[in-house]
């Protein structure tokens, strides 16, 4: 993906004395104090900081936080505990500005906050008019936030079009090239793992993907609709069966090609959701009417890891049974060891699968964490972001 690159600028002497607008995603949670309870997004953040600090520039970040009201500004979604934090991560003050669109005071080798972007009136709903006074801040603009990135906003799409330069941070180019790996130009055989509860919501993804991957593994509720699909019974389970149709259209796409949605031989069932639920393992032709399928069984888990283990590029979204269960865990557990032992290069996102990797402790066995959720997902579903599109046509402009 042809874009310009804040490292090149960095690298290149470009960016000394520049006033450079990074828009961050400093979207962490907290709890009811107001505390941050994980802090990830902010370690994530720092890179591309420290980047333009030591390029000798005059540093702006903002990022939204929450889900405020424009134009109602309220103590709870100010980023002042952000603030507070990446000040002890950096070991330097960090000033956090509210009011800025209008004006920022901010000089070479200082780094300023900039209160919640969100806030600001127009800002979802990319206004022209907000996105230019946001450009004329700066010389420069960085997108850093992937977990933006499927969204056309004043901070992170219209303020790209409007600044002199607009390039990709370094959390953003990793992401580009990571996903250009895996899907563009991927080792094969490519292997994706996609459950969830729906299969409605993962429909599109499913469908553009049974045109890439040699092998689709569906989990979760997700798989009991593809068994239904295969004729199997699957109790109560979770599933969509007026959605039968088009997992028996992704199947036959796959066999087209040659490739596969492995159906589950066996399966790990309950007679109610809960973590004390006495659990049976099935073969998948044995469910009863009053059974819950919470997991995978250990025959299909087998048979999957051995054929991740022989994968030249995985893509994981999504765990494939109740896996913060321990006795609905193993399949996922199973399958994280597998990819973490696989010598494929493997990209991971969306929360639960995050969830599940930091479980079992196997970040560092992963080619790439994906840290954007819905960006992630729509990047698998074969469309081209916001944020991509506006940066590789500046790139095109700027040649």
């Amino acid at each position: 993906m042809n874009v310009i690159r804040f490292s090149d600028l960095c690298a290149s002497g470009q960016i000394k004395g520049q006033r450079v607008f990074i828009r961050a995603d400093l979207n962490v949670p907290q709890n009811d104090a107001g505390e941050i309870t994980e802090d990830t997004r902010i370690r994530a953040s720092l890179p591309c900081i420290r980047m333009a600090l030591d390029a000798g520039a005059a540093v702006m970040v903002t990022s939204h936080l929450g889900r405020p009201t424009e134009g109602e500004f309220k103590a709870a979604d100010s980023l002042a505990p952000v603030a507070r934090r990446m000040a002890e991560l950096l070991g330097r003050e960090v000033p956090l500005l509210a009011n800025w669109v209008d004006g920022v005071s901010v000089q070479p080798g200082q780094l300023v906050l900039l209160e919640n972007c969100r806030v600001n009136k127009g800002e979802k709903k990319n206004k022209e008019e907000l996105a230019k006074k946001m450009a004329a801040l700066c010389d420069v603009f960085v997108h850093d936030a992937f977990g933006t990135a499927h969204r056309a906003e004043a901070s992170t799409y219209g303020i790209a079009q409007f600044a002199r330069v607009a390039c990709a941070g370094p959390l953003l180019a990793a992401e580009m090239d990571a996903i250009t790996l895996a899907l563009a130009n991927p080792k094969r055989p490519l292997v994706a793992i996609v459950a969830g509860s729906k299969v409605s919501t993962k429909l599109t993804i499913l469908k553009s993907l049974a045109a890439k991957v040699d092998q689709l593994i569906v989990g979760g509720g997700i798989a009991n609709t593809f068994m239904l699909a295969a004729g199997l019974n699957i109790g109560k389970s979770l599933a969509e069966a007026d959605l039968v149709n088009e997992a028996k259209a992704v199947i036959e796409a796959m066999k087209a090609r040659g490739a596969a949605v492995p159906i589950p031989s066996d399966v790990v069932t309950a007679k109610t959701f809960s973590a004390d639920a006495v659990a049976s393992v099935k073969a998948a032709g044995d469910v009863a009417d009053d059974d819950l399928i919470l997991d995978i069984g250990p025959q299909t888990a087998a048979l999957l890891a051995a054929q991740l283990k022989q994968a030249g590029t995985i893509v994981w979204n999504g765990p494939v049974g109740v896996f913060e269960f321990a006795a609905f865990e193993n399949g996922t557990k199973v399958i994280a060891h597998a990819i973490a032992d696989s010598s494929a290069f493997s990209i991971a996102g969306g929360g639960d699968t995050l969830a599940a990797i930091a479980k079992y402790g196997i970040e560092k066995q992963i080619s790439y964490i994906s840290t954007g959720g819905g960006a992630f997902l729509e990047v698998l579903e074969g469309k081209t972001l916001p944020a991509f599109e506006i940066l590789t046509r500046r790139a095109a402009g700027a040649a």
